[in-house]
């Protein structure tokens, strides 16, 4: 049974990783693969990204009332346009990708891919496009970005972000735009995974349990986004690369000597 201690610890992977451009998703699939939860964990997955969607509605409280104000204004059209392509995918392409989830055969290379998308857009001309520069186009493909981190270890904040700069949006407004456009997103990936608890396979873990990783999601998911909006105007985001680099790397050598 999953203790209070591993309840924890996830929901630490799961808050900094959420919105740190590593990949949540991959970092999860590892730590349950450490703790023995590989078949298991529908339940907790679901409390903790329940988590991570509640450290987003604190941060961002203000817009997203702004939106319910407005909602024919031109942030809730950006946020349509840029949920989009995240839709058609989850809708055409879910069960293919839950699948690789399982397997995570995958999932070194995807890391290998997510640090030199990182690396590259580090590598591009700055731009000095704020939020209210942003357009529909710019929207479109950032969000396509996020569409593509339905692979499990592509990371989601790490694509939009890079997007982000891709299209001359400056550093600070590309992780703001790229956490404001996970919120539908992330309440999606909750409502199917909600559903799904009414047919998955479920493990066994305590309501003390649930509450140690939910409230770690969201505590550590705060400090992450508030951390990496402030780390982007002034630090690289090759660090992040040498570490994806590093990790990737390692968990191919692993599964070449089968011990992953």
């Amino acid at each position: 049974m999953l203790s209070n201690l591993q309840a924890f610890i996830l929901g630490i992977i799961q808050g900094l990783t959420e919105f740190l451009p590593i990949s949540s998703t991959g970092h999860l699939y590892i730590g349950r693969h450490l703790f023995g939860l590989d078949e298991a964990g529908l339940f907790l997955d679901t409390m903790l990204h329940v988590g991570t969607f509640l450290a987003v509605l604190v941060v961002y409280k203000d817009e997203l009332l702004g939106m319910i104000i407005k909602p024919f204004g031109k942030r809730t059209l950006l946020m349509i346009i840029g949920t989009i392509p995240a839709v058609a995918a989850g809708l055409l392409f879910k069960d293919f990708f839950d699948e690789i989830s399982k397997t995570g055969i995958t999932i070194g290379w995807e890391f290998l891919a997510t640090g030199f998308i990182l690396w590259f857009a580090e590598s591009v001309k700055k731009g000095a496009k704020k939020i209210e520069d942003i357009t529909y186009t710019d929207a479109l493909i950032i969000g396509t970005f996020q569409a593509a981190a339905i692979f499990p270890a592509l990371s989601r904040s790490g694509l939009t972000i890079a997007a982000a700069l891709f299209r001359k949006i400056d550093r600070e407004t590309a992780a703001y735009f790229s956490f404001l456009l996970s919120t539908p997103a992330m309440l999606g990936g909750i409502i199917l995974q909600g559903k799904d608890l009414f047919t998955g396979h479920t493990e066994a873990v305590t309501l003390t349990s649930l509450l140690f990783g939910t409230i770690a999601s969201a505590l550590f998911g705060y400090f992450a986004i508030v951390g990496m909006i402030n780390f982007l105007k002034r630090k690289s985001l090759k660090i992040f690369a040498y570490y994806v680099w590093i990790l990737g790397a390692s968990i191919l050598a692993l599964q070449l000597t089968g011990r992953f």
